[in-house]
């Protein structure tokens, strides 16, 4: 007699979103908050540790560089770990990483000890990235894949405004302050998801590690307390098992040859465009006469549109896929070369840049959810680092355009060019891939059922009990 099987991938697919799902989103989301306060606590730091070790402002911008090339190591590194032995194991490792390293940072003497430090901060802080999102990507449903995701990713902007909350409240802390509440915070949080982050059930079913069963089935019956389980009911995955080993040669494979580089494009020209107008705007909107007030507000309607624009993109990548990127791109481009128009009135300054937020950091918000969705499980995590990690070149870039070309003295307008020409060319990358990805998944939508039609051989997805697996009313939000 055959034993009765549940689809863990239809299983995810076909939950309410409840409890577990929302639990899981928000230790997500605070894991990203301290992501958010260590990429900014060295910025908000630096004018207490000039004043404390009288350096030269100038000699600090190769460790602001140092933890984004951290994390241009980190993210493949730590995404191949994730793929290779658990999601779960490796968001604990790199959330270790950057919170014990952040906290000796408290006890540098040195820029060049910061250096050191700060770099083998971003290791951590690339490795958590790509598997955090590989872990919410493979427990939301796929009705709002998209959108869970790009909800924890909100976390980075939360913790991202903490910096200056604490410098404002703990004035007499000092840089070191900042740094040892960065590392204290995450090593708490370790010992918190330690406990409480559960681990992939789809990676759990597709790699067959020691006791997959028992933990998976402890996990189901937490997101589907409603479902019916037999003793000898069988966990399987949709997707084809592979060997244990995750080759990067994986993301050039099985259709993927052409739509892992423009992937790795659109990171790179989107995280361009986003680090220039982080690093610039306020100086440049200075220099046309805006008071240090009216630069700040105008900048900080950048990341208010952006939030919103996160948020808007990803219901329509839940829907349309990379439809919705691709028109975002498109429009960023145009909004950003508004920026600089000559003779704009400062609302209409304000208005460009909140709309500019809304396209460029929304798609950006919406990217990262894309890398989770277009790979398959066993490689998703190792797909997800290599995007985050390459793109962080662009983020590196982003910043020496902009000083090269002030450099050269050139005006505002042509200055609010430079970042228009990545975007545009992200857009063009963006629609060829939306075709790829068409092609792939049969149709606009990116999910794990498409995917897997490619690889089953007829019959029921993973010979599933609809009677056992299923009964009951199928949970629809």
């Amino acid at each position: 007699m055959k034993r009765p099987e549940i689809d863990v991938t239809r299983l995810v697919d076909e939950q309410r979103v409840g409890a577990f799902t929302i639990r899981l989103v928000f230790l997500s989301f605070v894991v990203m908050a301290t992501d958010g306060y260590d990429l900014l606590a060295a910025s908000y730091g630096a004018p207490a540790l000039i004043a404390d070790w009288h350096v030269n402002p100038a000699v600090l911008g190769p460790m602001f560089s140092a933890s984004p090339l951290g994390m241009v190591l980190g993210a493949p590194l730590l995404g191949w770990l994730g793929d290779r032995f658990g999601r779960r194991r490796t968001v604990i490792l790199g959330t270790l990483i950057y919170g014990i390293f952040t906290l000796l940072c408290a006890a540098a003497t040195s820029i060049p000890e910061l250096m050191v430090l700060r770099f083998i901060t971003g290791i951590g802080l690339g490795g958590m990235l790509p598997n955090i999102t590989a872990l919410n990507a493979e427990f939301a449903p796929q009705r709002v894949r998209a959108t869970l995701v790009v909800l924890m990713f909100m976390g980075v902007t939360a913790g991202s405004t903490l910096p200056a909350l604490v410098v404002a409240a703990l004035p007499s802390y000092g840089w070191q302050g900042l740094y040892i509440i960065g590392g204290i915070a995450p090593l708490v949080l370790s010992v918190v998801l330690f406990f409480w982050l559960p681990e992939s059930i789809k990676f759990l079913s597709l790699k067959d590690p020691k006791d997959a069963r028992a933990r998976i089935e402890q996990i189901v019956r937490k997101v589907r307390p409603d479902l019916t389980m037999s003793p000898d009911t069988v966990f399987v995955s949709s997707e084809t098992r592979r060997s244990a080993a995750v080759p990067v040669a994986a993301l050039f494979q099985d259709g993927l040859h052409w739509i892992t580089p423009l992937l790795w494009l659109l990171f790179m020209a989107n995280l361009t465009a986003n680090y220039f107008l982080y690093s610039w705007m306020p100086i440049l909107f200075h220099s046309e006469g805006f008071s240090s007030s009216q630069a700040a507000l105008t900048t900080a309607c950048y990341y208010v549109g952006g939030v919103i624009g996160g948020l808007t993109v990803s219901r329509f990548i839940d829907r349309r896929g990379l439809v919705p990127v691709a028109l975002f791109f498109a429009a960023g481009c145009l909004l950003v070369a508004c920026i600089g128009l000559p003779g704009l009135p400062h609302a209409a300054v304000t208005g460009f840049v909140f709309l500019s937020g809304f396209c460029v950091l929304g798609v950006q918000l919406g990217l990262n959810a894309a890398a989770a969705l277009i790979y398959p499980t066993r490689i998703r995590a190792t797909g997800a680092g290599w995007a985050f990690g390459i793109g962080r070149l662009g983020g590196i870039g982003g910043p020496m355009l902009g000083a090269w070309l002030i450099a050269m003295k050139l005006p505002t307008f042509a200055l609010f060019l430079a970042p228009a020409v990545p975007l545009a060319i992200g857009a063009f990358a963006c629609f060829a891939l939306l075709q790829l990805c068409r092609r792939r998944f049969h149709g606009d939508q990116l999910n794990d059922v498409a995917l897997s039609s490619q690889t089953s051989q007829g019959g029921t997805r993973g010979g599933v009990d609809e009677s056992l697996a299923f009964g009951g009313d199928r949970g629809r939000d």
